[in-house]
């Protein structure tokens, strides 16, 4: 039984913040409808594409970690909306660092101590946070761990993991010296403050916000610079006159949370489950994904929508091999945690161009189709796709089935589509930034067309094509 005071301490330790959440760009309206209907409250986007805000309370924040739309997640403590720079480099970056005391820290600092009770800590940290990469070429990426005497600046690439991932530029500047002694057996706190910027009207550099402003932060709190070792991470997000600090909740990306071999092309998870809920897979559905890879979408779908049914099939070997191999790790950490392992999900080698399943058997088709780049070429797409779209057609159920297909190759799919005209109709696109390259996800509706004609039929006649399967539906 808790007492009436234990219950007015814990209600009066309930504060109410700002949470921000980095998001795959062009899906941000699909984040915030996630976080309607799972926290109950309303999200505002970012001018700054990628990015979502929204206001809890403390004792909602274990939900925010079970969202499945967002990468990282940060506590804000302060953020302008139309932050007024200094014309001169020398006064911006002097007002930053006068602007580190004067933050309200006090209510982020308790969120990032109470997201540390309940995160599991998953070991030493590997390099750089994920917090800090966003999917944009415009950005400029800096981190910066301030001293309070010597300077050395060094240069290195980060990566995200993936392999259609974003690369940035990680300044490290670290001191010689460490700070004041602490009180004897106090825990000195280690960080390091990462810039991300946007924007081609400022007068200083992301290097030198971070180093700045991260001067100023280790000076006012005493904490120790370290840029691995660090026990938290201060976030100065700046997109032309918009402002927002904050405090990261993620060690790394939550989009990493299936995958545990990968491929040449992984799709992230969260960006997965966009794709997954543009197409409202229903109860019992079957959902196709042709070009599986490594099985990212499959797995998402089965973990999240576990009520419809998931064929997945590749045409290599090795990608069969990922996806069976990230099943099985799936099912055995299920099993770990007393839950049944059991997934929804069938993997087969096949030849996409003839898929061994019955016509008009499929009702939700999605796939990351070969972008040309690393895997396939652009000139083999344009025998590639309009050969999928129809093999495609033949399985999806008509008037009903839908397909959501991602690419990069826009122009050869958008002539691709012309060609099958009779059977897809697209209904909408959603463009997003897939490893710093713009790439499109089309929604597709099967029409009511029959199938049987060659795609060269179909284009030339596809009024005649559209009008024979109406009639045909009307007969039935």
């Amino acid at each position: 039984m808790i007492s009436p005071e234990e219950e007015s301490v814990k209600v009066e330790s309930i504060i109410s913040v700002t949470i921000g959440a980095t998001v795959p760009t062009g899906f941000e309206h699909t984040a915030a409808e996630e976080v309607h209907e799972k926290i109950g409250v309303e999200a505002r986007i970012s001018k700054d594409r990628g990015r979502i805000y929204f206001t809890i309370t403390t004792d909602k924040l274990f939900q925010v970690h079970l969202l499945r739309s967002v990468d990282n997640l940060f506590v804000v403590v302060e953020d302008y909306d139309q932050y007024e720079f200094k014309e001169s480099k020398e006064e911006t970056l002097a007002e930053l660092q006068q602007l580190a005391s004067k933050l309200p820290w006090t209510n982020a600092l308790e969120v990032w101590k109470l997201n540390r009770t309940f995160k599991k800590r998953k070991g030493q940290r590997k390099g750089a946070n994920g917090a800090n990469v966003k999917p944009s070429d415009e950005v400029g990426d800096a981190t910066v761990a301030c001293a309070e005497s010597q300077e050395q600046a060094e240069e290195a690439p980060l990566s995200d993991g993936l392999n259609k991932t974003e690369e940035a530029t990680d300044t490290e500047t670290t001191s010689t010296q460490d700070s004041e002694e602490a009180a004897p057996g106090a825990k000195i706190m280690k960080f390091r403050v990462t810039c991300n910027r946007a924007g081609d009207k400022h007068s200083f550099s992301s290097n030198e916000a971070a180093r700045d402003f991260g001067g100023a932060v280790q000076e006012f709190f005493q904490w120790k610079a370290d840029m691995t070792k660090f026990d938290i991470e201060v976030l100065l997000n700046i997109h032309n006159t918009e402002v927002v600090i904050g405090i990261a909740l993620t060690e790394e990306s939550l989009h990493r949370r299936n995958i545990s071999h990968f491929g040449p092309t992984t799709l992230r998870s969260t960006l997965c489950y966009g794709m997954l809920r543009l197409s409202k897979p229903q109860p019992s559905d079957i959902v196709l994904d042709p070009m599986c890879g490594t099985g990212a979408i499959p797995l998402e779908g089965a973990l999240e929508f576990p009520a419809s049914f998931y064929l997945s099939g590749d045409n290599n070997d090795m990608a069969v091999n990922r996806t069976v191999n990230n099943v099985c790790h799936i099912q055995k950490r299920k099993a770990d945690k007393g839950s049944a392992p059991g997934l929804p999900i069938d993997t087969v080698r096949w030849d996409l161009c003839s898929l061994p399943m019955r016509s008009s058997s499929v009702d939700i088709i999605i796939t990351d189709m070969p972008f040309g780049k690393r895997m396939g070429s652009r000139k083999k797409n344009w025998d590639l796709y309009p050969s999928c779209l129809r093999e495609m057609a033949r399985v999806c159920r008509p008037a009903s089935g839908k397909a959501v297909l991602l690419t990069q190759d826009k122009k050869c799919f958008s002539k691709a589509l012309s060609r099958m005209g009779g059977l897809w109709r697209k209904q909408h696109t959603v463009w997003v930034n897939v490893g710093g390259l713009h790439a499109g996800v089309f929604l597709l509706r099967r029409t009511s067309a029959l199938f049987g004609q060659t795609p060269e039929d179909i284009y030339e006649s596809q009024d005649s094509t559209r009008t024979q399967g109406d009639q045909d539906d009307s007969q039935r």
